[in-house]
């Protein structure tokens, strides 16, 4: 969330006043690849919708073991999965009505569905078919973008143009599609997206678990590395590619997950180093509300409200300093929320 809200930006914008050869490494690493191939900040999306896979055995595991029936447990599901839908919605420009024109797939309601399919299949299923369900799907989906012929491309053409997912949003999505030939958040690139939410799970299976900190770390290392290897292989054939979510991007993006939480739980929960990240806790309390607020208040206004006069005065650095203001507004209103115990939940 932190990337999220800003520190992209952020970060971009240092590299731009730190002009070295690593700072542009750094610049480029903070945006998304056209098409095929994988940065930093392709890491971004998945990675959010893998956490929330992680929370999934957690949460639903206390409620079961609180009593409560499937149909209690089925209500919250859908209400969480079409709140997000809905405020992803809104943001889109649905109360404008002008719906021909509108974008209808979008980040929250991805995740809403992904949580919606990863949720039913926690309630419903244990973790091997889980995994299962996640190779099954994974590989039908490289049949499926390899093998069934789009018209006027063929077979296996994995470009904007001519893949199958472009082809099944142009035909089933209305309204204005993220790129030309699709879009990102697309009909078919749906399934393995829940892929990714469902790796989250499989973590969260193993986070719950009785054994040791430090095993549970040592696991979720050799599966980072595995999903690694095995996404960065299969990228030779099934081309890593975010905007289609491809099989390969999601053990790819998977694997770098799972070695970020096994860094961040070591830390946290094995090592007890808690105090540092404060910061980010506080803007991990409401993700939701700060997403969708950004759509709605012009923080890069507010900033320039209280720091404009100080960023002309700073030559190359003013725009970082604008940027900073934007992090900082955002994170204190974060802050007087976690402060009065203002969480909102969807």
């Amino acid at each position: 969330m932190f990337w999220i809200i800003g520190g992209g930006e952020l970060f971009a914008g240092l590299t731009k006043v730190w002009k070295t050869p690593v700072a542009q490494k750094i610049e480029e690493q903070l945006s998304h690849v056209e098409w095929e191939g994988f940065r930093f900040e392709d890491l971004i999306f998945p990675l959010f919708v893998f956490i929330v896979g992680v929370v999934l055995p957690f949460s639903i595991s206390r409620r079961l073991e609180q009593g409560q029936s499937r149909i209690k447990i089925y209500l919250h599901i859908v209400k969480r999965s079409v709140v997000l839908i809905l405020l992803g919605l809104i943001l889109n420009g649905l109360l404008r009505f002008n719906w021909p024109q509108m974008r209808w797939p979008g980040v929250l309601q991805r995740i809403g569905l992904c949580y919606f399919f990863a949720a039913l299949l926690v309630v419903h299923t244990k973790w091997r078919t889980q995994a299962i369900v996640v190779a099954a799907v994974l590989l039908l989906y490289w049949a499926a973008m390899m093998l069934i012929p789009v018209p006027g491309f063929g077979a296996g053409v994995l470009t904007k143009e001519g893949c199958l997912s472009s082809y099944i949003d142009q035909k089933v999505v209305p309204g204005v599609l993220y790129y030309k030939y699709g879009d990102n958040e697309g009909v078919l690139s749906m399934l393995p997206a829940v892929c990714t939410a469902l790796l989250g799970v499989l973590a969260g299976h193993w986070l719950r678990s009785n054994r040791s900190g430090n095993i549970k770390v040592v696991g979720l290392l050799v599966a980072g590395i595995v999903s690694l290897i095995i996404g960065y292989l299969w990228g030779t054939v099934f081309p890593i590619i975010k905007i289609i979510w491809t099989s390969s991007y999601v053990l790819y993006a998977g694997g770098w997950s799972l070695l970020l939480l096994a860094f961040f739980y070591w830390i946290i929960d094995v090592k007890g180093l808690q105090k540092w990240a404060f910061f980010f806790i506080v803007i991990g309390a409401n993700p939701i509300t700060i997403y969708f607020l950004r759509g709605l208040v012009d923080f890069d206004g507010i900033a320039g409200l209280f720091l404009a006069g100080l960023a002309q005065y700073a030559g190359p650095a003013g725009p970082l300093i604008l940027l900073t203001g934007v992090v900082i507004i955002e994170w204190l209103f974060l802050w007087l929320l976690f402060k009065h115990k203002i969480f909102f939940k969807v």
